[in-house]
């Protein structure tokens, strides 16, 4: 009988991401033939990109996801279906440490799943089958990588020797998209990456900041792309200056086509958010626009050189606010454009505007 594992992640593409390495040990198992993944709708597309993953089920959950649905019958028992057409035989949950996996569990354990893996600072019952206690087995001031793959080790999972445990997008994924690159970039040398928007207020760095930083790059030499979504269009016309100073591609990237645009890039300019994270899996320095409301030490761009621009010690630190809490959103409203492109300049190894002046 085939051995299946469920791999349990419920909120964004960033966190999904950020697992990968767990996914990666959890596939590795000589006892596991096969990785599901229960996400959201929205992480549900970070899971596709990631190697190990042979199905993804997509459930909205009432007590993780921003876009909150009602905890009713109807959609528990969907989830329900989704766990009895998984059949598995072991499931990690994973969470960060404001999240809680027992919730989940109880839904677990209700529709059969005989052996269940997660993080808890609360008594978990018979819920969890392996329990971890954050601050106790493990440090909670830790990248969420780290945090991902002790929970996965609890369950007897490990990464092999080879694997670095790094974030990483599936090659083949990564082939494939590559051909919806637009092709005004292709050949392109000197590419900087500026993603200027982020689902949360609290950490978007000004529009106008973006702005000037993009101009100041494209005088400075670089090939500046803006990218955006759907709704990030407006915001990435204006940052491009109307596609004077960089290429406007807001609005025409999938996950999968902005990993593979990404991929191309010297350097990328983001906050925190999911492509942030998609820019390390791709091996990409980033420059890290980060409001404190999360701490760094968990959510900057893993395994890859960056440079975290924003005031930590601000008084939004660690509040998790999604709308900035203190006037004038001086975290990073206080970093300049200039301090942006001198960051670009030296993950890329290259001399800052002033330094070539002074030469």
């Amino acid at each position: 009988m085939t051995r299946r594992a469920l791999i349990a992640r419920l909120d964004s593409i960033g966190d999904v991401l950020l697992c990968g390495p767990a996914v990666r040990a959890v596939a590795a198992s000589p006892d596991v033939d096969e990785v599901w993944m229960l996400c959201s709708s929205i992480g549900a597309q970070a899971a596709r990109l990631l190697p190990g993953v042979d199905r993804v089920l997509e459930w909205d959950c009432p007590w993780i996801t921003v876009t909150a649905p009602a905890p009713t019958v109807e959609h528990l028992e969907r989830l329900e279906a989704l766990v009895s057409e998984a059949d598995p035989e072991v499931a990690v949950v994973l969470t960060s440490f404001h999240q809680s996996p027992l919730p989940l569990a109880l839904q677990l354990r209700l529709a059969g799943v005989p052996r269940i893996v997660g993080a808890s600072v609360d008594y978990a019952g018979t819920l969890l089958d392996v329990r971890l206690k954050p601050g106790e087995d493990f440090p909670e001031d830790q990248p969420e990588p780290r945090r991902a793959l002790a929970i996965a080790a609890a369950a007897g999972f490990r990464l092999p020797g080879d694997d670095a445990g790094g974030l990483m997008i599936d090659p083949g994924v990564m082939e494939r998209s590559g051909a919806d690159v637009p092709v005004e970039i292709e050949g392109l040398r000197n590419l900087v990456v500026v993603h200027p928007g982020a689902a949360a207020s609290a950490r978007r760095w000004p529009a106008a900041h973006h702005a000037e930083a993009v101009r100041l790059l494209a005088e400075t030499g670089w090939d500046v792309v803006v990218t955006g979504g759907p709704d990030e269009v407006e915001l990435t016309a204006f940052v491009s200056g109307g596609g004077r100073h960089g290429l406007d591609l807001g609005g025409v990237t999938e996950l999968a086509s902005l990993a593979a645009v990404l991929a191309r890039a010297r350097v990328v300019v983001t906050g925190n958010t999911g492509p942030a994270h998609v820019a390390a899996a791709v091996g990409v320095p980033v420059v890290s626009l980060f409001s404190p409301v999360v701490p760094a030490i968990r959510w900057a761009p893993y395994g890859v050189p960056c440079v975290v621009l924003g005031d930590q010690a601000a008084p939004c630190r660690d509040t998790r606010a999604r709308d900035c809490p203190v006037p004038g959103h001086p975290c990073l409203a206080s970093v300049s454009p200039d301090e942006v492109v001198a960051a670009c300049q030296h993950l890329a190894g290259r001399p800052s505007p002033r330094e070539g002046a002074l030469a």
